[in-house]
């Protein structure tokens, strides 16, 4: 990337001095969402020196919003002295609760068109290449599947003409091996692209949005001890073990101060456990930004994970289900088979609301999303999305039945059983045993609960 500065090499003559800031927008539109229909969505130029021709060049900034990526950074740097430009793309929002790994099969050359978001904290591997690129190895980037693998071909072939004077034993293997990576983008037989972000914030298109991808699986996780330290997140160190005060919390609303997560301005959350019929405590948090109006919930469960998980499967015959009330935890996805609709684990957080909500924000998330709206759209994409969001109002108004299923395999996720304390005739709920990946995902394989008392005195 170009650096910023005002320098003026002097002799050359071909430089220019450096000029001011474009005027920036204001500060309640910083991060607009990206749409190929705002015309007020301008990029930020900023005159920079070229780190090729000591001249001067251009760089533009575009700050913008993408649904299941916060805000980014998009920059881009051209000089038209020598001709050399270099693009980026950087977070600019937090790092997320949680890591995410994409599991990528790639089958056919439309697959190799799909978006990539891959930040500069994200691990990209090809399995079946033994083909790793390391974190913090690239700057960030905004492309596509095929644009990742021509990008990785550049870096091998930059030092392949030193290496090739030198007589180097390398350069013949690494010539080999561009040529493997050359095949893989003409999809002559499946590999499989993995991108692992531990600070959850790259993406990977889903071309057949809503409906589920079975060539993609996305996988949320807990950092380790070292991707904390790699990404500079502060460790909280335990305190000294001391028996709190047992306290009522019931009946008080507590508050803290925080930021919101909209415009970053001092805010307060408001947070209260609430006891829910037939099923267990729960955390309800609430957040109201004073400075931009910006609203927002999350349900926490307040015990422990279950057991076993929870499958809920409710027949939707009648408008007045769209009433019952309903908890969905961050481990709880949801399936509507009529719409061969599927929502993934972590997707809209924890809520509790009730079913016409949910359905709703289901709406929202599916339809405004901005890969597969403006101009550079698939028609055929389109036509989908309008008739999921016709068939969805239709459930919603009770004009169509469905079957709404929610699996938690946390067992912390509850739809409302109008009938209590009887049983409901177009409600199933069945308890399983969780399989050894759910649990994985849970990180409750890694966890020993029993004798590790024992365990710690023989270590010391």
């Amino acid at each position: 990337m170009a650096a910023s500065g005002l320098w003026n090499p002097g002799p050359r003559g071909c430089c220019r001095p450096s000029s001011a800031l474009a005027p920036p927008p204001a500060a309640d539109h910083l991060f607009r969402p990206i749409s190929a229909e705002d015309e007020e969505q301008q990029p930020t130029e900023i005159e920079s020196l070229c780190m090729n021709c000591y001249c001067n060049g251009m760089t533009r900034l575009l700050l913008t919003k993408i649904p299941f990526f916060r805000e980014i950074i998009v920059s881009s740097f051209s000089c038209e002295h020598c001709g050399w430009n270099n693009t980026e793309i950087q977070s600019a929002g937090r790092v997320q609760d949680q890591g995410v790994r994409y599991t990528l099969t790639v089958r056919a050359p439309e697959d190799m068109n799909r978006e990539v978001v891959k930040t500069d904290s994200a691990t990209t591997r090809i399995p079946e290449l033994d083909f790793e690129i390391p974190a913090f190895s690239q700057k960030g980037a905004l492309t596509t599947v095929e644009g990742l693998i021509t990008r990785a071909i550049s870096g091998l072939e930059q030092d392949q003409p030193a290496r090739r004077a030198n007589k180097d034993a390398t350069a013949e293997r690494i010539d080999e091996f561009i040529v493997k990576l050359k095949e893989l983008k003409q999809v002559a037989s499946p590999f499989t692209l993995i991108i692992d972000d531990p600070s959850g914030n790259s993406f990977v298109e889903n071309p057949h949005a809503p409906q589920k991808d079975d060539s993609l699986v996305i996988t949320h996780y807990n950092r380790t001890q070292h991707q904390k330290e790699m990404l500079g997140l502060q460790v909280k160190e335990e305190a000294p073990a001391e028996k709190p005060e047992e306290e009522d919390l019931r009946n008080e609303v507590l508050q803290f101060n925080t930021n919101c997560p909209e415009c970053n301005a001092p805010a307060q959350t408001n947070m209260k456990l609430v006891q829910i019929p037939h099923f267990k405590e729960v955390i309800i948090m609430a957040t109201n930004c004073e400075n931009c109006g910006h609203r927002t919930n999350e349900v926490k469960s307040g015990g422990a994970v279950e057991p076993l998980g929870t499958r809920i499967t409710l027949h939707i015959t009648d408008p007045s289900d769209m009433t019952r009330d309903l908890l969905k935890s961050e481990t709880c996805s949801v399936e509507i088979p009529e719409l061969e609709f599927e929502l993934g684990m972590a997707v809209l957080g924890g809520k509790f609301t009730t079913l016409e909500g949910l359905l709703k924000d289901i709406r929202e998330l599916v339809t405004k999303n901005p890969f597969t709206l403006g101009d550079s759209s698939n028609p055929c994409q389109k036509e989908r999305l309008q008739e999921f969001s016709q068939k969805m109002d239709q459930i919603i108004e009770g004009n169509m039945k469905a079957h709404f299923i929610m699996d938690d395999p946390a067992g912390n996720s509850y739809l409302q059983n109008v009938y209590a304390p009887e049983d409901d005739p177009e409600m199933k709920v069945e308890r399983y045993k969780r399989t050894f990946d759910q649990n994985e995902e849970l990180g409750l394989n890694d966890m020993k609960t029993e004798g590790y008392e024992a365990g710690l005195a023989s270590q010391r």
